[in-house]
């Protein structure tokens, strides 16, 4: 394995970048996770910036871009395909996890895309699901790439930080993705319920001004029907 690594950390600096790009992108764009997870290919790249082969922010960017855009093309063989794209024999033995990604994205909408970007299965096939669902575009657009920046960051870091040590990473990077997801989480809740909170408090105000112009002109009917009575 280490003679393996060796060799493609040794290749050219736009081999590296374009393998590490390619491999990120095809993950979700064409359910090449199910073989090989995208953030493999992301450690390395940052071990290789921390050999100085390439430039940390080269990576990055690749990283992150290879992910937006290969989320939205599954996004976009989702939409197209629809209900036919469940039916897959790359799914027959992994039916009990997209029934679990399909149930994930119907209670948390957009923020699955997001959260589902830790999990190396949902990572795969939720861009796709969310087409098929028809969310739309500008919707999952806004979770994706918040997404994508989120984890190309903490994973090439994690590669970078770590140096030589890339098969400790790569085992380890399971368990820093759950953190992170939960600390997303946790935070989309609280910004979820304080929106609630102030949604329903415009909403009562505009009651309680419905009400006090309906009393308004209940009273000055009452006042015309007085009026029009006291004359002669």
């Amino acid at each position: 394995m280490s003679s393996v690594l060796d060799t493609i950390l040794g290749a050219s600096p736009w081999v590296v970048l374009g393998l590490v790009g390619l491999v990120v992108f095809a993950e979700d764009a064409l359910f090449v996770g199910f073989v090989l997870p995208g953030e493999t290919a992301a450690v390395l790249g940052g071990v290789a910036a921390h050999r100085g082969h390439v430039p940390l922010g080269a990576v990055l960017v690749v990283v992150v871009a290879a992910a937006v855009v290969g989320d939205t093309v599954g996004y976009e063989v989702g939409r197209r395909l629809g209900p036919r794209l469940l039916g897959l024999r790359i799914f027959d033995k992994r039916r009990d996890r997209l029934d679990d990604a399909q149930d994930f994205l119907a209670r948390r909408g957009g923020s699955a895309v997001l959260l589902g970007r830790w999990v190396a299965f949902f990572r795969a096939v939720m861009p796709a699901l969310a087409g098929a669902a028809r969310m739309p575009y500008r919707t999952f657009l806004t979770w994706n790439a918040t997404g994508g920046l989120l984890w190309g960051t903490a994973v090439v870091l994690a590669g970078y930080l770590a140096g030589a040590s890339y098969a400790r990473v790569e085992q380890a990077i399971g368990r820093g993705g759950a953190l992170v997801a939960l600390a997303v989480a946790v935070l989309a809740v609280l910004a979820w319920r304080i929106r609630r909170h102030r949604k329903s408090r415009g909403g009562a105000g505009d009651d309680a001004a419905e009400d006090r112009g309906r009393d308004d002109t209940a009273e000055d009917a009452g006042r015309d029907d007085a009026a029009q009575q006291h004359r002669p």
